[in-house]
């Protein structure tokens, strides 16, 4: 089973948090669902590094990345993604959609009226039990 390691941003502005939504993927179960956004780590780069560098690749931001926040492993049908989310604090809510097809800024109280991508489901469930 391949393994993939990727890396996510919980991106916040004041109480609420950007829901990004994938584009359309030839993997039904992750097609169009919501995501914290981020990618691929390459070879030779800290978790942090790789979360900037995706971060501007993707919505041309480059926010402060605090504390690792939460890893997730989840078994998809085709290969395991390990997810290290990083909680980000946005200055602003000015982004450029760059990969995914949609976003919202969302107060987390409000995070299950959107349809997620399964990894992301344990960070959003923590998120909503969080103070």
């Amino acid at each position: 089973m391949k393994k993939v390691e990727v890396v996510a941003a919980i991106l916040m502005h004041n109480d609420e948090i950007l829901c990004a939504q994938r584009a359309e993927n030839k993997l039904e179960y992750i097609s169009k669902k919501f995501e914290f956004p981020g990618g691929k780590i390459e070879a030779g780069e800290t978790h942090q590094e790789a979360l900037k560098r995706e971060l501007q690749e993707e919505l041309d931001i480059n926010p402060e990345i605090n504390e690792l926040y939460l890893t997730v492993v989840h078994q998809y049908p085709d290969f395991e993604l390990t997810m290290h989310s990083f909680v980000c604090k946005m200055p602003n809510r000015k982004i450029t959609l760059k990969e995914h097809i949609s976003y919202v800024w969302l107060k987390k109280e409000d995070f299950l009226e959107l349809d997620w991508a399964a990894a992301d489901l344990p960070i959003v469930y923590k998120m909503m039990q969080d103070e």
